[in-house]
């Protein structure tokens, strides 16, 4: 049996990542882990969750450097991770 999660890549978050790499591809690798990881338990603490609020409360985000985070949602019932977004503090809150 398959406990994996599935990630769901949505239209927004697949042209960021785009640029993101493209951008910073020192974090190409770390991106990819932190993708693996969430797909192997997205619950692993090490991915430290931040809960958000206001405009985009029911969204969690995860960083992968201080600055830059992946925003998305996590449908446990179904296996699925909805990637929304990917960019820098300022990009993803504003």
């Amino acid at each position: 049996m398959n406990n994996m999660f599935i990630l769901v890549w949505s239209a927004g978050f697949t042209r960021s990542a785009d640029k993101f790499v493209k951008c910073h591809p020192e974090l190409r690798k770390k991106f990819a882990a932190i993708l693996r990881d969430l797909e192997h338990d997205p619950f692993q603490p090490h991915l430290k969750y931040q809960r958000l609020g206001g405009n985009l409360n029911g969204i969690k985000a995860v960083s992968i450097t201080y600055s830059d985070r992946i925003t998305l949602t996590i449908v446990v019932y179904e296996q699925e991770i909805i990637l929304l977004d990917l960019g820098s503090h300022d990009e993803l809150y504003r």
